[in-house]
């Protein structure tokens, strides 16, 4: 049996455990998603994949009516839900999670950023200048499903601490990519509804002073910041992250608000938006010498550079330079072997990296080209992660500290 102290740390590890389960079945669905984008687009029914993905949805009446097409749908209005969850992971993560701890969070968070600056400053120095130097965020991202559903297929070959490492470094890479798309990639702003977007956040800051803690109570104030946040200019997704990071991440009134959002949204982000937005972006035309043009393209290299050189790299160097001067430690049962194959994986950027594409350009050429190159570097980056992590030993053979249970659910042995 269990001891009572053993028990909380394993239902305290419970929100980890799901997500990582979530991320690892959501990878495989996000995987089948893009191959059968691509697989539409270069059919003979590829005019219908365009078409479809261009159908005009008008919602809302009078001042408050909203018109885009299918895909803009999907991308400013579904991705607010991916974004929420984004939020609350990282609200989790920063007040009960793996980051509250300095020195546990130091060695990812500063890996983090190691593996933003450099893919970074990769893409600057080899695209130089012109219209396509407005994608230089487009290889800092790293999307955490590909990558935990590539992990996790390799099985024994990839410690738990791996993974634990791999989702630190995935969420602090999120803070910064929505800064980045806050900062960078926002639109001429209108202060009236910028205005009212913040008077939405403080109506939820009010609700949860009085404990108001049914999530239904705060979904149409949820809605309307979104709506004031995408009439602003500042890209609309932006809304899901500032509610979910407003969401007390302890109990209200005995519930546990954060938790069960987690819960509910997590399976519907993971197996519903997320491929849908690989489906509605993904669909590369690559037929008619398009592989060969592009791989003439100084963007199409700079991407496929900083998303697999880059974080390798930035993520790489940054995490040993930091065991070495012991300014950090790795997760328990993590290898130190395993960092670069880690930080290979860091660079499938799919996601979030489709989602910059589409905001840092209007010209269809330079859309289409960053796509093929952000494919590109996402099976390269999954293959160099895979072969590192399966050549590395997995784990140091030390228990797991924070319970008895891995990520995935299964009993782990204690040899202490």
């Amino acid at each position: 049996m269990k001891s009572p102290v053993r028990r909380m740390a394993v239902a305290a590890t419970a929100p980890l455990r799901d997500f990582l389960r979530a991320e690892t079945s959501g990878g495989v669905v996000l995987i089948a998603a893009a191959v059968a984008a691509l697989v539409w687009a270069n059919s003979p029914a590829a005019d219908g994949y365009v078409q479809f993905w261009q159908q005009k949805i008008t919602l809302g009446g009078g001042s408050m009516v909203v018109s885009h097409d299918l895909r803009h749908w999907v991308n400013d209005g579904l991705m607010a839900v991916f974004f929420f969850v984004i939020g609350l992971e990282i609200k989790r993560e920063l007040t009960v999670g793996e980051l509250r701890d300095r020195r546990a969070a130091l060695l990812p968070a500063a890996a983090a950023v190691g593996g933003v600056v450099i893919p970074a400053l990769i893409f600057v120095a080899m695209v130089g200048s012109g219209a396509a130097l407005r994608g230089w965020g487009i290889p800092m991202a790293t999307d955490i499903a590909f990558a935990v559903g590539i992990l996790t297929l390799l099985g024994r070959h990839a410690s738990v601490g791996a993974k634990l490492f791999l989702l630190s470094i995935a969420i602090v890479d999120d803070i910064l990519a929505i800064g980045v798309i806050a900062l960078f990639y926002t639109s001429t702003i209108s202060l009236w509804w910028l205005g009212g977007a913040v008077a939405g956040l403080l109506a939820v800051v009010v609700l949860r002073r009085f404990g108001v803690n049914s999530p239904w109570s705060y979904l149409p104030v949820g809605v309307m910041v979104w709506f004031a946040m995408l009439e602003s200019g500042v890209h609309a997704t932006l809304a899901g992250v500032a509610l979910g990071l407003l969401t007390p991440a302890r109990p209200v009134n005995g519930r546990a608000v954060l938790g069960e959002l987690e819960h509910a949204l997590h399976p519907v982000s993971a197996f519903l938006v997320i491929p849908v937005f690989a489906l509605a972006n993904a669909g590369v035309d690559l037929r008619g010498g398009v592989i060969g043009d592009a791989l003439r393209q100084p963007l199409v290299w700079a991407i496929i550079a900083g998303l697999v050189i880059g974080k390798i790299v930035g993520i790489g160097a940054v995490a040993h330079l930091l065991r070495w001067r012991r300014w950090g430690t790795l997760p328990a049962d993590m290898h130190p072997r395993e960092i670069l194959g880690v930080a290979a994986l860091g660079g499938i950027g799919f996601t979030v990296s489709l989602f910059i594409t589409d905001l840092a350009y209007v010209d269809p050429g330079l859309t289409s080209l960053a796509k093929v190159a952000i494919l590109a570097a996402s099976v390269l980056a999954a293959a160099i992660g895979s072969v590192l992590l399966l050549t590395a030993p997995a784990g140091t053979g030390e228990p797991i500290n924070h319970s008895d249970e891995d990520v995935d659910g299964n009993t782990a042995t204690n040899t202490a």
